[in-house]
């Protein structure tokens, strides 16, 4: 029965109506897969070198221990908001003389074929290899060690499916598991309790008695099994209805009625964000993006290289309006031709867009200040950042807005879905990114820092002067091409 799921399967795959469609995408993505394996595999062989000329005096296979916690943190971050969960079509099997448990087995296993589980394996068997050349370990060490890590990788990818299940649509209930790993990374941090250390010591002792590895197939069993029974509760077809027809969510924008004639349209962005997976998890994205300041503010290499705040900034304060504006007006491609046929002004749909990605751009402004800790200049660069979104980057966005044609699913995420992708998209990351960075280090390199900061303020602030102006020429270009638009939007894209 195996073998005829993967044989359904893999019709299903070559007869999509999507197949063919975006082959250049898929070699794309097949090119980046190629990328990061033998990025992987090239750090697994390299690291016990690295680990040798960092940490002198210990051996690299012990300071790696080290660093297990930071790795099982990091796969579930990243796997929770990457990694799709194992699907298949149920509807067809139901009346066929298939067991579930059939069914579930097949599902749960085919997550094991994952790229995610493959990427640590690179890392692992390279770096367990020359350890055991450099005669860090024995053999016998060096196998339960390599089935220890495997055994945890396992466990996370059965555990990431859970946390899924389980806690996304309702986050209060995981909120005190998210609680109490910050606390441990804090007591981490101020050498209170060293979480890192004690599974460091917990591996070493596994690594020397392999008996111990059966503590790692029994959390792995019992994973499992929580993952069997909770698709065996829910293996029906209505089985999420019910939670639809309990409550419905309201949303009090009478507030938005200050804007004016744009309130109505910001009102529908708001419960558009609010109401849809998508859009909502874009936003969640924003705010987790505030920490990657800390790679350049953290690093005194880029005290030298002062271009790096400047990306830094731009990227920081305007990930919301990269990630949302660079998808409008796709969001309202639902009920775009409606928008047409009403007696609107169309300036209007646009300045309530600016707005929301104006206040977008403040608020993450705000929330990025306390990086002023690592230095006034990171103070300063940020806010000229800030005005230079607010005044130029706002409206290269809008103005890339009326080259867009492909409807996107709202309820879908926005990890590794390149559904409503096109090569506005692509192309408007140049201007958006490229050219601030460009400006900024050409005057630096003619003048110096204070003048090229100041000079990207100024056409900031310029750029809000002339807001108006400039919107009222991107409503022509949207007017312009709006057939065309409302024709893309037509199209069904799988």
């Amino acid at each position: 029965m195996i073998k005829n799921f993967i044989f359904l399967e893999l019709k299903s795959f070559f007869r999509s109506s999507s197949f063919g469609k975006s082959i250049a995408l898929k070699i794309f993505l097949g090119f980046l897969a190629i990328y990061f394996s033998l990025s992987f595999l090239g750090l697994g062989i390299l690291l016990y070198e690295i680990l040798s000329t960092k940490i002198p005096g210990v051996s690299p296979f012990v300071s790696v221990q080290n660093y297990i916690v930071s790795w099982i943190g990091f796969e579930l971050i990243i796997r929770f908001f990457m990694q799709t969960l194992p699907i298949i079509n149920i509807k067809s099997f139901l009346t066929q003389n298939i067991t579930k448990r059939t069914i579930i087995h097949y599902v749960l296993g085919k997550s094991l074929f994952s790229f995610y589980n493959l990427t640590s394996l690179l890392i692992v068997i390279p770096f367990t290899i020359v350890a055991y050349i450099n005669h860090a370990i024995s053999s016998s060490q060096a196998i339960t060690w390599f089935l220890a890590i495997l055994l945890l990788n396992l466990c996370i990818n059965y555990l990431n499916f859970l946390i899924k299940k389980s806690f996304t649509a309702q986050f209060l209930k995981f909120l005190p598991f998210v609680i109490i790993a910050f606390t441990f990374i804090i007591l981490d941090y101020f050498n209170v309790f060293s979480i890192s250390q004690m599974v460091a010591k917990a591996m070493l002792f596994v690594t020397d008695n392999p008996i111990m590895l059966l503590g790692f197939i029994v959390l792995l069993a019992l994973i499992y099994v929580l993952n069997y029974k909770f698709l065996v509760a829910n293996f029906y077809l209505d089985s999420f209805l019910k939670s639809k027809t309990n409550s419905i969510s309201t949303l009090n924008l009478s507030w938005t009625k200050k804007f004016g004639s744009i309130a109505p349209f910001l009102q529908l962005d708001l419960k558009l964000i609010w109401r849809n997976k998508r859009p909502r998890t874009t936003v969640l994205l924003s705010f987790i993006f505030l920490a990657y300041g800390l790679i350049f503010y953290t690093n005194p290499t880029y005290k030298e290289m002062p271009i790096f705040y400047v990306f830094a900034g731009i990227f920081i304060t305007g990930i919301f309006m990269i990630n949302f504006g660079q998808f409008i007006p796709s969001w309202d491609s639902n009920y775009f031709s409606l928008i047409h046929t009403q007696n609107i002004v169309f300036k209007n749909y646009l300045q309530s867009k600016a707005v929301l990605l104006i206040f977008s751009i403040v608020l993450l402004g705000l929330f990025s200040m306390p990086y002023a800790y690592f230095g006034w200049k990171i103070a300063v660069i940020n806010l000229a950042c800030i005005l230079y979104n607010i005044g130029i980057n706002v409206l290269i966005i809008l103005y890339a807005g009326s080259f867009n044609k492909k409807k996107i699913d709202l309820e879908k995420s926005p990890f590794m879905n390149y559904q409503g992708t096109g090569a506005a998209q692509w192309i408007v990351g140049f201007p958006l990114l490229i050219f601030p960075l460009l400006l900024w280090y050409g005057l630096y390199k003619l003048f110096n820092e204070d003048v090229a900061t100041i000079v990207m303020a100024s056409l900031g602030v310029v750029g809000i002067l002339l807001r108006g102006f400039f919107i009222e020429k991107i409503a022509l270009g949207y007017q312009k091409r709006k057939y065309s638009t409302l024709q893309g939007f037509k199209q069904q894209e799988n």
